[in-house]
């Protein structure tokens, strides 16, 4: 006996629009593959509370402005942050009354205070930048460094982790991926670029369990299939490990 499988009636959009929107003929797409849909309870699920949910195809300051989060984790330094994300989300938000300029400020007295006062404290640090509809929660790039190691990004992280255990009013939080940076790049052992899957993994070690916007770039990879969350599904592993 022979089982046939229908194709979908289903329509995404009205009138003949599905069939104008070939995803395959877009330069910038993303091609999303299903997670791990397990029940709670159930062989291969994951608990509530840990996983960390990626943002694909989600605007990063759209959603601040629309009040989404209460908290959001990005890289700050003390030399200079106009070019970073950081300097955008000041200038848009309506409450904020800081400015790029005083973020590198802040910055610079706050490294230099602790140079003087906690010399032998691990780097890096995490500074609260309240603009009261938001809370900034800038991980700042250790002194005289042009970028960040996987093993700050895991101090860091260490840290936020604290910072938002047992803080509702923290919650719900989301980070940028540290990847493709314009201001405060992001460097494995090798000196290149870790890969998104170490970005996911460092920051979940380290016990983040909020959102994660994708950058940008990522937007040129849809020869390559994505997950919505991680950890990725057993899959992956055993695929890289050479099993079926």
């Amino acid at each position: 006996m022979t089982t046939s499988h229908r194709a979908p009636t289903m329509r995404l959009y009205d009138g003949d629009t599905d069939s104008l929107l070939h995803a395959d003929l877009a330069p910038q797409r993303v091609s999303l593959l299903p997670g791990s849909g397990a029940a709670p309870g159930v062989a291969g699920a994951v608990a509530a509370n840990e996983r960390i949910r990626i943002m694909w195809g989600q605007d990063l300051l759209r959603d601040v402005l629309d009040g989404r989060y209460r908290a959001i984790v990005v890289g700050v330094n003390d030399e200079d942050n106009s070019r970073g994300i950081v300097a955008k989300i000041v200038e848009l938000v309506q409450t904020s009354q800081w400015t790029a300029r005083a973020v590198t400020s802040y910055a610079k007295m706050f490294q230099e205070s602790v140079s003087i006062h906690a010399a032998r404290d691990r780097e890096p640090y995490v500074l609260k930048i309240d603009l009261d509809s938001i809370l900034i929660l800038g991980l700042l790039r250790p002194r005289g460094r042009t970028h960040f190691t996987v093993e700050d990004l895991y101090r860091g992280f260490t840290t936020v982790a604290r910072m938002l255990s047992d803080r509702g009013d923290r919650l719900p939080v989301a980070s940028v991926s540290f990847l493709n940076a314009h201001a405060n790049t992001l460097k494995g052992p090798d000196g290149q670029e870790p890969s998104f899957e170490t970005v996911l993994r460092t920051m979940y070690n380290a016990g983040f369990r909020g959102d994660v916007y994708t950058a940008p770039a990522m937007w040129h990879l849809g020869h390559v299939g994505v997950f919505p969350s991680y950890p990725f599904p057993e899959s992956v592993s055993r695929m890289r490990e050479g099993s079926s």
